[in-house]
């Protein structure tokens, strides 16, 4: 009985280890997203430094005063928000941008994102989505962030 005990207690705090680790990879925000269009510069983050083109303005939400510049975002299209076009996602998922610049006061979303990187995630024609999205690192996953937006080894 006590070995049967036992194993139990391992065996549910393996389970709850696993689920700690787990839960903060999964752990993501609600909001929506609209894009602007080029010139993407110059920007609050970077005056006319071009971070390429898979890069996002943060509204309030996101902003603290300047600290999101240079912060990285997984954006995942969840729905649409208006019945012109109500299933704006297509099936590529989701796209990590760069905050570069501030989404001012009146802002329509939680993150505008550049047109390139909304238009890889939803159709353009709906103009605002409702989103998932998350903080995300790369740091110490042996990969890099390139200007065009891309991810190299």
């Amino acid at each position: 009985m006590a070995l049967l005990l036992y194993s139990l207690f391992i065996a549910l705090l393996a389970t709850t280890l696993w689920l700690s680790k787990t839960s903060s990879i999964a752990a993501q925000d609600s909001g929506t997203a609209t894009f602007y269009t080029p010139p993407y510069v110059p920007s609050s983050c970077n005056g006319f430094e071009d971070e390429g083109m898979m890069i996002a303005a943060a509204s309030d939400a996101i902003w603290d005063n300047g600290a999101a510049c240079g912060s990285m975002y997984q954006v995942s299209c969840l729905g649409g928000t208006n019945s012109g076009t109500p299933h704006p996602c297509l099936d590529s998922g989701s796209v990590v941008v760069k905050i570069v610049d501030y989404c001012p006061d009146g802002c329509q979303g939680t993150i505008d994102l550049s047109q390139e990187a909304f238009a890889s995630i939803a159709d353009p024609n709906a103009g605002k989505i409702n989103i998932a999205y998350q903080q995300y690192s790369l740091k110490g996953a042996g990969f890099a962030y390139t200007n065009d937006g891309g991810i190299e080894d």
